[in-house]
C-alpha cells in the first residue's frame, strides 16, 4: 500500500523531474502536498527506500531514483524503457485486493476462482471489458509490463542463440497481448520471416503493423501458422494443464521434425526448486494466478509433462532473472 501510494501521488516522477534525487520538503513543494504532511511523507519514504524502491543519501537526506522506481516514470524516450504503473494500480486494486481477501469463503465452495466467483467476469477476457472497459484496459496494460520487462535485451544478447539459424517463425499473441516481441526479433534478425497469431478481434487494433511482420488472425487451439519455430512467451501459465496440451499439440504440428531445425521457444516463469527470495516470489505468483485466473505458475517436471503429453521427445532450459526459457523439440 505504500508503493500504491507513492505512485499514486507521482513521487517517483517528482524525483525524477527534480534532477533525480530530493528530499522531502522537495517532495511536499512539488507535489502541492500541506506542509504539515512532511513527518508523514518522511515516514513513508523511509519505509520505500528500506524496501529498495527509492535510495536514501543519509548524509544529505535525499532520496534517489534507482532501477526499481525507474520503472515507475513516464515519459522515456528510451524504447527498451516500459512503465510499471499499470501494474502498481492493477495488483494494488480494490477487484484484486477483494479475491484475495475471500479467498477462505472459495476454498469452502466448488466454484471456479475467486476473482470470477467474486466480479461475474473473468480478468482478461472480452467478459472484464464489457463489464469495466477502463479497468480492462489498465489490466492488459499492467500485463504487457509484465511480460515485456526485458525482451529487448533478451532477445539481442542471452537468446540470440535461439533465432540464429531459422528462416521462418509464428508468435503467438496471448489474451489480449501485442506484437512487441516478434518486432524485437525481427529487428534483430530481419532474414527471418515472421508470421504473428493474434485474436481476431485484435487484428484491427494492432498499432503500426510492421511491415516485415505478416499478421493472421486466428486461435492457436485450433491451428498454428506453419514455421520453423513457434514462439510462446509467458502465455501456458493462463492456462490449465488440458488446454495448454491442445496449444504445444498444435505448435507441434506447425513445425518441422528437429533435424530439419524445428522447435518451440517457450519463455515462462518456471517455480525454482531452491528456496530463497526466488523461490518465494515465484509461489506467490501462483498463488495471485489461482486467486485471480485458472491458470497457474509449475515447475519444471509440471512443464515436461505437459511437454511429454502434447507428442514432445525433448527440451533444454535455460534461465533469465526470473523466468525460464525452453527450446521444445518434436
Amino acid at each position: 500500500m505504500a508503493l500504491k501510494c507513492a505512485v499514486e501521488l507521482d513521487i517517483p516522477m517528482a524525483i525524477h523531474r527534480l534532477g533525480g534525487e530530493a528530499s522531502v520538503p522537495a517532495l511536499i513543494t512539488t507535489l502541492s502536498l500541506p506542509p504539515a504532511k512532511i513527518p508523514f511523507l518522511r515516514r513513508l519514504m523511509r519505509l520505500l527506500a528500506t524496501s529498495g524502491v527509492f535510495t536514501f543519501d543519509n548524509s544529505t537526506e535525499m532520496y534517489r531514483i534507482n532501477a526499481l522506481s525507474y520503472l515507475l516514470v513516464e515519459g522515456i524516450t528510451d524504447d527498451r524503457h516500459i512503465n510499471h504503473k499499470s501494474f502498481v494500480h492493477t495488483c494494488t486494486s480494490t477487484r484484486f485486493i477483494d479475491a484475495a481477501i475471500g479467498l477462505a469463503e472459495w476454498f469452502k465452495d466448488a466454484l471456479t476462482h475467486p476473482f470470477e466467483d467474486l466480479h461475474g467476469v473473468k480478468l482478461f477476457h472480452e467478459s472484464m471489458e464489457n463489464h469495466d472497459a477502463d479497468y480492462h484496459k489498465m489490466a492488459n496494460e499492467a500485463l504487457a509490463a509484465h511480460d515485456h520487462f526485458g525482451v529487448d535485451i533478451a532477445v539481442k544478447d542471452q537468446f540470440r542463440h535461439l533465432f540464429e539459424g531459422l528462416t521462418s517463425l509464428t508468435y503467438c499473441i496471448c489474451s489480449d497481448g501485442d506484437d512487441r516481441t516478434a518486432r524485437a526479433i525481427v529487428k534483430t534478425f530481419p532474414h527471418i520471416k515472421c508470421t504473428v497469431l493474434p485474436n481476431p478481434k485484435l487484428i484491427g487494433t494492432i498499432k503500426r503493423p510492421d511491415a516485415a511482420i505478416n499478421y493472421v488472425a486466428g486461435d492457436m487451439l485450433k491451428f498454428i501458422p506453419p514455421a520453423q519455430a513457434v514462439v510462446l512467451k509467458l502465455a501456458l501459465r493462463h492456462w490449465k494443464d488440458e488446454r495448454c496440451v491442445k496449444i504445444l499439440a498444435q505448435c507441434k504440428k506447425a513445425i518441422p521434425s528437429r533435424e530439419d531445425g524445428g522447435k518451440v521457444v517457450i519463455s515462462d516463469i518456471v517455480i525454482e526448486s531452491s528456496p530463497g527470495p526466488m523461490r518465494e516470489a515465484h509461489l506467490l505468483m501462483d498463488v495471485a494466478m489461482m486467486t485471480m485466473t485458472e491458470g497457474r505458475e509449475r515447475d519444471e517436471n509440471e512443464m515436461r509433462e505437459i511437454f511429454m503429453k502434447a507428442g514432445f521427445s525433448d527440451y533444454k532450459l535455460d534461465k533469465f532473472g526470473a523466468r525460464d526459457v525452453f527450446e521444445v523439440y518434436p
